[in-house]
């Protein structure tokens, strides 16, 4: 049952084919799409399409319909093309040829675009809910620990003094550039294509500065063929928002994952965070943070997998689109979920004190002591070539019990609360409380 149908029928086959997952994703589109409807029927009567009457009756009904989808009772008919059609067809056997009129001066196209707009501007506001969680964890951490020292690696191998304060304050700040990623991507979901209708507009007058303010949009997409073409561009926008907060978890994830391991033993965890094993009794596997690493990785790879299905697609709307849904959707959650285990992980972390102290750590100082030379009055390379060669036989030593970093960022100067207003104001930036003041009297 399609709500374009004439007179005849597609095979089974195609429509198994076409429809796909559409039924699935949909039920997650279901409150938004009647929320768009709710604005378009109020434009609708307030430009003379509807009869005050009619408006009251499609806007009751549209609102009875949102109660269903909230209270769970709410589904998509066996055969019904999509959550759209099975809006409009309740509407029509419940309140008669009304029903029939709400789709005047709107295609599906225009009408599954602004449902995602919605959806996807509420997943950004529960990513970035769940970002601030595990921002203000990390900077308590660091704090926390801003004295606790740590080897620091490059090349995986041991290269300077480091703590466990600037390792925690390295990924809230990362979060944070993070923030600025995902405000790009909001503000190209925050435009209202509603009245693009297929892409070519409408010979109705539609108001549709009017659907921009009743749905709490920023502005809308002026141009209506510009709004269709935006559908793809805006998920390849959050992809790639999404893949870099994936990649500060990933880069966490791993480090974890090595630092737990009994060759470092830097950190662990409870063992009811961790696994064992079948045959060995001592094994405490870091399953939670290798699945992060895996899941994060998969995250990385959406932006390319959008890219290629956007691949020569030419103006206007392609069914191809429709495949969007199968990536993004499932990858938000997984985000959000990877956000909640990262920082639930992390509230039990136990941290080993005095790392540094053990005598097989100490050329991580040889810089330190490269740098008291050369603070003396040594050239640096004369510097630097006393300490290597102190070190190459075997008479290198050096006080493993505190570092001089006082520079802004450094082991001494952690710059918590420049790093803190940032991310606060990373959050202004996205203002989530018009939108949700919009929707809100919508509904009443």
């Amino acid at each position: 049952m399609k709500i374009w149908e004439k007179d005849s029928s597609a095979s089974a086959a195609v429509d198994r084919f076409t429809i796909g997952r559409d039924p699935e994703f949909d039920a997650l589109l279901a409150p938004w799409d009647v929320l768009g409807s709710i604005a378009h029927a109020r434009m609708l009567q307030e430009i003379g399409l509807l009869e005050k009457e009619e408006w009251q009756a499609l806007d009751a009904g549209l609102k009875a319909i949102y109660a269903e989808i909230q209270a769970g009772t709410f589904s998509i008919a066996p055969g019904v093309e999509d959550v759209h059609s099975q809006v409009e067809f309740l509407l029509t056997e419940r309140l008669g040829d009304v029903g029939k009129k709400l789709h005047s001066g709107r295609s599906r196209n225009d009408q599954v675009l602004v449902d995602l707009k919605l959806f996807y501007r509420q997943a950004i506001a529960d990513v970035v809910q769940e970002m601030e969680a595990l921002f203000d964890l990390l900077q308590a951490l660091a704090a926390r620990h801003a004295g606790d020292l740590m080897p620091g690696y490059t090349h995986t191998q041991l290269a300077m003094p480091s703590s466990f304060g600037l390792w925690f304050s390295s990924f809230a700040e990362g979060l944070s550039e993070d923030l600025d990623l995902l405000h790009a991507a909001y503000r190209l979901v925050d435009k209202n294509p509603l009245g693009s209708a297929a892409g070519y507009g409408s010979s109705f007058p539609l108001n549709r500065a009017r659907t921009t303010e009743l749905l709490g949009f920023r502005q809308m997409h002026y141009n209506v063929l510009n709004a269709q073409n935006s559908r793809g561009k805006t998920e390849r926008q959050l992809a790639f928002a999404l893949s870099g907060v994936a990649a500060t978890l990933n880069r966490l994830a791993a480090d974890a994952i090595l630092f737990m391991n009994q060759h470092f033993g830097f950190i662990r965890f409870p063992d009811a965070l961790t696994t064992g094993s079948s045959i060995m009794p001592h094994k405490k596997n870091p399953d939670v943070f290798e699945l992060i690493r895996a899941k994060t990785n998969q995250l990385q790879g959406l932006p390319g997998q959008i890219q290629l299905l956007l691949t020569n697609l030419t103006t206007g709307y392609h069914r191809d689109l429709q495949l969007l849904k199968e990536g993004i959707f499932p990858a938000i959650e997984t985000l959000k979920d990877c956000l909640r285990m990262s920082r639930y992980m992390l509230e039990h972390i136990e941290i080993k004190a005095d790392i540094l102290q053990d005598p097989f750590y100490k050329h991580v100082f040889s810089v330190e002591a490269v740098n008291k030379l050369v603070i003396e009055g040594l050239p640096f390379r004369d510097a630097y070539k006393q300490v290597g060669r102190a070190i190459e036989n075997d008479a290198f030593t050096v006080d493993q019990s505190r570092v001089d970093h006082v520079h802004a960022g450094s082991i001494g100067n952690l710059c918590l609360e420049e790093i803190s207003a940032d991310f606060r104001a990373g959050l202004q930036r996205f203002d989530f409380e018009p939108a949700k003041r919009a929707l809100s009297a919508l509904l009443t």
